[in-house]
């Protein structure tokens, strides 16, 4: 099956957190945490629907950051490894036309770290944790 990328679009959220709330370990983030209020990403789907979506958020710095990497946690396809590629090497290629010299992101998925490792990341060996408070 032939997968296609695009921009995420405000017909998407529901499905975003729909996918957040199928895996128990994940909690939708709140939309106005995400860049362009949940627009600001990528969609990877093929003929019978969406499969994966990630998140660019760009820096005043030469840092793009890609995260929030979710997929249909219903979709049992082989192809979704290559689905979350897609979406990661997309991000890359809108971050280097748009100027950006280095990719960030987190992860804790051995799955998603495994891509990451793969498509040339460097993944440290201490673990981390992501740290967030709302401020206002």
């Amino acid at each position: 099956m032939e997968l296609n990328i695009r921009m995420l679009q405000d017909s998407d959220w529901d499905t975003l957190v729909s996918w957040w709330d199928g895996w128990k370990e994940w909690k939708a983030p709140p939309r106005d945490m995400l860049p362009d209020n949940g627009k600001g990403g990528f969609m990877v789907e093929n003929e019978n629907g969406p499969i994966v979506a990630g998140f660019l958020y760009t820096t005043n710095s030469k840092t793009a950051w890609v995260e929030w990497i979710v997929s249909d946690p219903t979709y049992k396809n082989k192809d979704r490894k290559n689905a979350i590629e897609l979406l990661i090497n997309g991000a890359e290629n809108v971050a280097k036309k748009q100027g950006f010299k280095y990719m960030f992101s987190i992860g804790k998925n051995k799955h998603l770290m495994e891509t990451h490792e793969k498509l040339g990341y460097h993944i440290d060996s201490n673990p981390s944790y992501e740290i967030i408070k709302k401020i206002n």
